[in-house]
């Protein structure tokens, strides 16, 4: 890469306020580093939840997005198993300690010194992206580029979200957008019911996720037309989750699977009794990684995506706010 090199970048500068365009120098890799080419980099409710000031903390100015697919453009001393041109991704883990207990037993997603892409170093609404190669990820190939993308957080958050639901046969999605757009697919494949839970009055939500094989898609104040064994909130409204205990049967488990979620209203013991579970999902593991990658050799998904330049950033922000996508968008440098 030459040094004087220059790229474009969408930046927050300040919390609350829109990304501003900016030419910044493209990044040189240090050790252990890989400088990708971004082929596309897909946009996550946390990114809102981070330009909103929804999630403290992070780093200021910032370039968002962690949902990276993108080509390795040069390597830094000590980068091993990749070579110049291959295809990877990169997603909201960024690093770990590898010495506390949680990382020792296989749990760095719960690591207290964890670093998160597009948080608190800079990610994919560039067009240049630095990444530590160790939590990369190989992409199967079967996927281009944009589809590929929302696979790095909406597919493997959905994914972990699952693994923590058990064995349930029949589960309800709460909040029908990036993930579990993906999820219902996979559990559709496996046999299992699939309930889905929107706004109210989101007929296009609720007739998308008919499309892909729910059983039955209606409002999230609604009763489905059986017990839940399992509910996957994915929408971050706190009402959802007295909605969903309420939905769930008796030994079931109601699974938080956002990184923020407004408060989460009172309610009374009886909804929680009979050895239903609440819990929550907190990021993801490589481990997660690599099996996901390998489970979607045998459910594979498609995933819906809008596809947004990525100087149009702001507006696909926008979009994914105001509810009107779809499945996911996907800010592409070159679109």
């Amino acid at each position: 890469m030459n040094n004087a090199a220059h790229m474009t970048a969408m930046v927050l500068e300040r919390r609350g306020l829109p990304l501003v365009q900016r030419q910044l120098p493209v990044p040189r890799p240090g050790p252990g580093e890989v400088l990708l080419k971004v082929l596309a980099c897909g946009v996550c409710r946390t990114d809102l939840h981070i330009i909103d000031g929804e999630l403290s903390g992070g780093k200021l100015p910032l370039i968002p997005g962690h949902e990276i697919v993108g080509s390795v453009a040069e390597m830094g001393a000590g980068v091993s198993g990749f070579k110049s041109g291959d295809r990877l991704g990169v997603p909201w883990l960024a690093g770990s300690c590898g010495e506390c207990a949680y990382c020792r037993s296989g749990r760095e997603n719960l690591c207290e010194q964890a670093r998160f892409t597009g948080y608190d170093r800079d990610g994919g609404y560039a067009e240049y992206t630095l990444a530590d190669y160790r939590y990369c990820l190989r992409l199967p190939p079967e996927y281009d580029d944009v589809h590929a993308a929302p696979l790095l957080c909406a597919g493997l958050i959905g994914y972990r979200a699952l693994r923590l639901a058990g064995e349930a046969a029949v589960l309800g999605l709460y909040g029908f957008g990036a993930a579990a757009h993906v999820l219902a697919q996979i559990l559709v494949a496996q046999g299992r019911r699939v309930y889905a839970f929107t706004r109210p009055g989101d007929t296009a939500s609720q007739e998308f996720a008919r499309q892909l094989g729910a059983q039955w898609a209606g409002a999230a104040d609604e009763m489905p037309p059986e017990s839940l064994e399992a509910a996957l909130i994915f929408a971050p409204v706190g009402s959802l989750v007295p909605a969903a205990l309420r939905a769930v049967a008796r030994g079931g488990s109601v699974v938080c699977a956002g990184i923020h979620m407004s408060e989460i209203p009172a309610f009374p013991y009886e909804i929680l009794w009979g050895e239903r579970v609440l819990r929550s999902v907190a990021n993801l593991t490589r481990a997660d990684g690599a099996e996901f990658m390998r489970a979607l050799a045998r459910w594979p998904v498609h995933t819906s995506v809008k596809v947004f330049a990525l100087t149009d950033a702001n507006a696909a922000l926008a979009a994914l706010r105001a509810g009107k996508l779809n499945g996911a968008a996907v800010l592409v440098p070159q679109a």
